[in-house]
């Protein structure tokens, strides 16, 4: 070799590391047909890692039997989406990860999604997370979320952008699919795991900004995922999620009171008229639920 030449070793530069962080409970059909599609991603430098959130059915033995290559996290106990995502994050951070890409157990991923998302934010330092273009399962040309959306604090209520905007516009990626790098987790801290379900991801996307970093928006990250299903008109879900737009605008609204009532009487409204009154009951019980969550502080609050 002639001298000062380099070895092919010495040339090759590892992309970035990451942890690829699923959460689950009690979805193992879903979380296989996620799996399968990260089998097939293009990016090299990745781990994945399966958080199982006390799962009571035989979906974790499936699991390890069909994908050995996946790690996984068993919690014991259903800590939500935040205290999942945090548990996997917390491994992410000990085995010095440079990102971590959260994904719903119930998308899948097109092969290049992943080098779509680290290469966004290479390209500026100050990107703190990036998220994906976002489609529907069912109708794989609909998109779902560019990305993620905004937060109307007047009417107390989110919305996913629903076609292409500039990244100045997004206030918050969503969850489904979030790239986050290390430096934020180590600055910003992991999410809120006071909030069991619903709002974390704009609570945690407030606070990364607050903290002065940027989102943006990888439109060649594509992501497959599914849309409402009827399981999720469950009256139980409502109650999580307007306890947890309680803990958000509590959080983050420069007028609480005025989101929050606005909100739940219009999403009460909405159940009435379509005199579905379980569903109108479950939002009232969560405003108080969150309320009362509020006034006691439950919960660890922002992990560090």
């Amino acid at each position: 070799m002639p001298e000062g030449s380099a070895s092919f070793a010495e040339c090759v530069v590892l992309k970035p590391s990451v942890h690829i962080i699923l959460v689950q409970w009690n979805g193992g059909s879903e979380t296989a047909s996620c799996l399968s599609s990260l089998e097939k991603l293009a990016y090299e430098n990745r781990k994945v890692v399966v958080v199982d959130n006390g799962s009571t059915d035989d979906s974790v033995g499936s699991i390890r039997q069909r994908f050995p290559w996946a790690n996984i996290i068993l919690t014991g106990q259903n800590l939500g989406f935040s205290g999942g995502c945090n548990a996997g994050m917390r491994r992410a951070l000990a085995e010095g990860a440079d990102y971590v890409w959260l994904l719903n157990n119930d998308a899948i991923a097109d092969p290049g999604a992943l080098d779509a998302l680290v290469n966004k934010a290479e390209t500026d330092p100050r990107i703190g997370a990036v998220g994906s273009a976002i489609y529907s399962m069912e109708e794989p040309t609909q998109l779902q979320a560019w990305g993620g959306g905004y937060v109307n604090f007047w009417m107390g209520h989110a919305r996913h952008f629903l076609k292409p905007v500039s990244d100045e516009k997004i206030q918050y990626i969503t969850g489904a699919s979030l790239l986050i790098r290390r430096r934020v987790l180590e600055t910003v801290g992991l999410m809120d795991d006071a909030i069991f379900l619903y709002w974390e991801d704009p609570d945690y996307c407030w606070r990364l900004r607050q903290a002065g970093w940027r989102l943006a928006v990888a439109g060649e990250s594509k992501i497959w995922h599914k849309g409402m299903s009827a399981s999720r008109k469950n009256p139980k879900l409502d109650v999580f999620y307007n306890a947890s737009a309680v803990r958000f605008f509590m959080q983050h609204s420069p007028t609480p009171l005025l989101s929050l009532s606005v909100g739940s009487f219009l999403r009460i409204a909405k159940r009435l008229m379509a005199a579905d009154w379980k569903r109108a009951r479950a939002i009232w019980v969560g405003v108080n639920q969150g309320a009362v969550e509020n006034l006691v502080g439950r919960g660890p609050g922002r992990d560090s």
